[in-house]
């Protein structure tokens, strides 16, 4: 008779921690990707903003940045849509429709930096206020509400016009003028999560200040911080348009707003030369509303019973 074999199997390995999480945070991802896509404006402005950040991305190999010489232009100033420039050319004859698309890296480039830069300031303002409370959140909040009241373009104008102009300064004046927003939605959220009972066993075990922000709120808040960039990134782009357009902006720099500003100084609103306002400014509008979409979906999923419509 043959002898069966009776070696026990080796025992299956349980996943570490990191295995469990990164799992739970693509179980996460897949279940945000179901709802959202339910959204057809969200997925309007996101097919809306993946073309734009692929010009954006492929604008040195679609125009090359000799688009930004005016010594030699390729036409001559003003002229009207044609087969050759189907936008026009500007007042010193450069095709309009190679500097909408160079003027979409400087315009994206703003918005995202200016709205992180935002709500990373209301993000810390609010945690730490909701978190600590008493005397010290009452005066940061009253500094708060003092930014809230002012005009965030007043500010803003404010900033840009003291400091040099560059990139930078807009991005800098956008940023640490529209945080108070997030500062308020993050301290509210912050308050109510640290009122659940978890944050209490945490504080009974021993749990310090920083872990408690860290570990637990901050978490709890992204969502919510996640959706206020979405939203933001849309005000960031107006407002750098807008700044542009007063003259604050980089002159050597080719944005949006620059070429609005670009237009204004030529006279094109009074001689009629409507080719020249046009394309810039349905650029503008076309990705602040792409970027309201997507926001608004975000916030939908992430947040049921605000019953945002679909």
């Amino acid at each position: 008779m043959t002898q069966e074999n009776t070696t026990p199997e080796p025992a299956a390995v349980p996943p570490t921690a990191a295995a469990l999480a990164r799992a739970r945070r693509r179980a996460s991802l897949v279940r945000f990707w179901q709802q959202y896509r339910t959204h057809r404006g969200g997925l309007f402005g996101l097919a809306g903003l993946s073309l734009i950040a692929l010009v954006a991305l492929c604008a040195p190999l679609l125009v090359g940045a000799d688009v930004q010489g005016v010594t030699d232009a390729p036409g001559t100033a003003l002229e009207a849509p044609s087969a050759r420039f189907p936008l026009g050319t500007d007042q010193f004859g450069r095709p309009l429709l190679s500097l909408l698309v160079w003027g979409s890296r400087v315009s994206l480039t703003v918005g995202l930096l200016a709205a992180a830069l935002s709500v990373a300031i209301g993000t810390l303002v609010g945690i730490v206020a909701g978190h600590y409370g008493g005397w010290f959140a009452t005066v940061v909040m009253r500094v708060t509400d003092w930014f809230l009241v002012m005009p965030t373009l007043v500010l803003a104008i404010v900033l840009a016009t003291v400091m040099s102009r560059s990139l930078w300064t807009v991005i800098l004046a956008i940023g640490v003028t529209s945080w108070p927003t997030t500062a308020r939605l993050v301290r509210a959220q912050t308050i109510a999560i640290e009122a659940r009972p978890y944050i209490e066993r945490a504080r009974a075990l021993g749990g310090g200040h920083r872990h408690i922000m860290t570990r637990h709120v901050l978490p709890n808040v992204l969502p919510l911080v996640l959706a206020q960039t979405t939203l933001g990134i849309s005000a960031a782009i107006l407002t750098e348009a807008t700044l542009a357009f007063l003259g604050l902006g980089d002159p050597i720099i080719i944005s949006w707003g620059g070429m609005l500003q670009d237009a204004r100084e030529a006279g094109a609103v009074s001689s009629g030369h409507w080719w020249y306002l046009a394309p810039p400014g349905l650029a503008i509008a076309f990705v602040a509303l792409a970027f309201t979409l997507c926001g608004r979906a975000v916030e939908s999923v992430l947040n049921p019973k605000l019953g945002v419509s679909r």
